[in-house]
């Protein structure tokens, strides 16, 4: 018996031609009447797992369409393709790769076995986790000390993409569970300024530098860790830099040309993208800062979230409905971007990082195949701890001609310690996530107006602009507290989001071609860049080509094309 295809992408599904529909018939309600016809709403759009809460009840969907989401996973044959992942099948098909980050997660359970092309992945993974975590404990405890013998007060990450945007993320939203670390920075821009204030207040004597780059010449990086090296030279001589530098790569020569220390080097492997690679060495820094049993609870809650995924029914899936509201919002409600809110300034990292994960993962128009896709993919994410981002573009998002969806994400307890100023800012988040559902309507604000002594004129005058219309759909993420376990879970269930969101709409979320491109353009502009006048002059003679728009910046970086200031007059 031949086994069905698996169907290509949503658009080839039943299901998704009755989403349409769905969506049609509930354009012109409103989310409060879908509370009205259903008082068990909150109840049936509440889902538990894995330490988190997601209440959906607030987005612009019924019940017909929860159902229609477990239809739609079903027809796309999501529980196979999971299965794939978690399997080290080379679901990364433009690279031949697989996608195991949920391995570095693992346990190593007897019987554990996780294949990538008939080799078990299992024993490097464990072998490698216990010797960076032996690493990070020394560093902490003061057993791994510096060319002069002294002990490290401050560990500098240097790296860019997944390589910082992880660590430095997770490191800022566990920092009060980072007692008797060392104190961390984090280097990504090329431009320097990063660079220079990590080391205006460093000890070159107690500073260890961690530099991450799978194949260890990423130019922003090499660029950054050249620096880094450079200072420590002029301060301590060249002898003492394998003392003070550690990394993650695969590539062993450019360590070894560099001066990194042999016991400080870590693996990683090409089955685990850059926006997945917090879970592998390259989390050093946050083992650091957390310690060995911190960086394991941090593990098992992206444990506890991928088991979760694995065996959850869909409609008390918490990746699955995520990522199946994210593309009805995207698809069918036409919504380009989301917003993603922390009422935790701990978090205010994290709509960074999830742009990464989002945007670089599924910011793709061709499927698997090579044909278009069938229409929007990844929305434009973006966002702000919430107090702050109600000051500064929450108009926008109440009242703006663009509708945005909504992540507000709350824990239950302070991080700080704090929890009077924690009770202000969950009552701030749930005001702003009801106002956003609900709004606030026509005569609600007259009788308002009226009530406050205003007179007939310039209550109408008034009315039109302090109208909300509400309608704006979002989540809440509810979780007890932000520890590493909490985090752990967090990451990974926008992580499954993603890849089942790949798998709607037919793309590969494994590759990032698009970031190629101009890397490769680079290498060729920056000679230019360092001598514009003679770029500028070959090209005048004919002898090297350069293209117009080019040629007006190169004219301004030689300083013959200078803008007065009006400083002169």
């Amino acid at each position: 018996m031949s086994m069905k295809a698996t169907p290509a992408s949503a658009d080839q599904c039943p299901a998704w031609a009755s989403l349409a529909e769905a969506a049609e018939s509930l354009r012109t309600g409103t989310i409060q009447s879908l509370f009205d016809t259903d008082p068990q709403r909150v109840a049936r759009f509440s889902v538990d797992g894995a330490g988190l809460r997601c209440d959906f009840s607030r987005q612009h969907a019924d019940a017909n369409v929860l159902h229609l989401f477990a239809s739609l996973a079903d027809q796309l044959q999501l529980r196979e393709r999971i299965s794939q992942m978690f399997d080290g099948e080379l679901i990364n098909t433009t690279e031949r790769r697989a996608v195991l980050h949920t391995a570095l997660r693992r346990i190593g359970a007897p019987g554990e076995v996780v294949r990538v092309q008939g080799v078990d992945v299992m024993p490097d993974v464990l072998r490698e986790r216990a010797r960076m975590l032996k690493f990070a404990e020394s560093v902490r405890s003061g057993s791994v000390r510096g060319s002069t013998g002294q002990p490290f007060e401050r560990v500098i990450n240097i790296g860019i993409g997944g390589s910082d945007l992880g660590p430095a993320m997770a490191v800022e939203a566990l920092h009060a569970h980072a007692a008797g670390a060392p104190r961390l920075a984090f280097v990504a821009n090329v431009d320097g300024s990063q660079l220079v204030d990590a080391l205006s207040s460093a000890d070159p004597a107690r500073t260890l530098f961690i530099v991450c780059s799978k194949t260890f010449s990423t130019q922003e990086t090499r660029a950054n860790a050249l620096a880094a090296r450079a200072w420590l030279q002029e301060r301590l001589g060249a002898a003492a830099v394998p003392a003070h530098f550690a990394a993650v790569s695969v590539n062993a020569a450019a360590m070894d040309e560099f001066g990194v220390h042999p016991d400080y080097r870590f693996a990683i492997w090409d089955w685990v993208g850059g926006r997945y690679s917090i879970w592998s060495s390259i989390g050093v820094a946050l083992a650091i800062a957390l310690g060995a049993d911190g960086f394991e609870a941090f593990l098992a809650g992206g444990r506890a979230m991928d088991e979760h995924f694995r065996h959850a029914p869909w409609e008390q899936n918490l990746p699955v409905l995520a990522a199946m509201f994210g593309v009805w919002n995207r698809n069918c409600l036409g919504l380009p971007s989301l917003a993603v809110l922390p009422y935790d300034q701990r978090l205010s990292r994290f709509p960074a990082y999830l742009q990464q994960l989002d945007m670089e993962s599924n910011g793709k128009s061709v499927k698997r195949d090579g044909q278009p896709v069938f229409g929007p993919t990844a929305p434009v994410v973006w966002g702000e701890p919430g107090s702050m981002a109600q000051h500064s573009f929450f108009q926008l998002l109440h009242q703006g001609s663009p509708v945005a969806a909504l992540d507000f994400i709350l824990p239950r307890e302070s991080s700080c310690g704090r929890p009077e100023q924690h009770q202000l800012a969950i009552a701030n988040c749930l005001a702003q996530a009801e106002a956003f559902a609900f709004g606030r309507g026509v005569q609600r604000i007259s009788a308002e107006l009226r009530a406050s002594g205003l007179d007939a004129q310039h209550v109408a005058e008034l009315l039109p602009h302090k109208v909300h219309e509400g309608n704006r759909p979002s989540t809440l993420i509810l979780f007890r507290r932000l520890d590493p376990r909490t985090l752990g879970s967090l990451i990974a269930l926008y992580e499954h989001k993603v890849f089942v969101q790949s798998v709607v709409w037919g793309i590969n979320a494994f590759d990032q071609w698009g970031v190629e491109l101009g890397k490769k353009l680079c290498e060729g502009i920056l000679p230019l860049v360092r001598d514009p006048a003679s770029a500028l002059a070959a090209s005048a003679t004919g002898t090297g080509p350069l293209t117009p728009s080019l040629a007006g910046v190169l004219k301004w970086l030689s300083g013959a094309g200078d803008v007065d200031d009006g400083s002169s007059a």
